[in-house]
């Protein structure tokens, strides 16, 4: 399975190209920006409260045979979060000085 490389951050919209090494996603590919990951969620996934690592970049050149952004693109279907802005708020400073390897 391929990575969906959504378009945006769940959290505050912004926008993520496949490009951008501003992306940062959690195992289940929960996407968010740099700043939010930072400053707003303390690296807590607000969906599953997994750690936020950056997400990698798809090679836009087809080094190998039907490897490349070309011939698996990203994805358009723009994903916003589930819950409210306090309940996050809530989430992130109840589990963020848990290591993630040990939620």
């Amino acid at each position: 399975m391929v990575l969906q490389l959504r378009p945006n951050c769940e959290y505050c919209d912004k926008d993520l190209p496949p490009s951008t090494p501003e992306a940062h996603i959690c195992s289940y590919e929960c996407t968010f920006c740099s700043e939010c990951t930072e400053a707003k969620l303390f690296n807590v996934c607000p969906n599953c409260g997994g750690g936020l690592t950056p997400r990698p970049i798809r090679p836009s050149t087809e080094w190998r045979k039907g490897l490349s952004l070309a011939n698996q693109p990203a994805s358009t279907k723009r994903v916003h979060l589930k819950y409210g802005v306090e309940e996050v708020e809530v989430h992130a400073k109840r589990i963020r000085d848990v290591d993630p390897k040990d939620r």
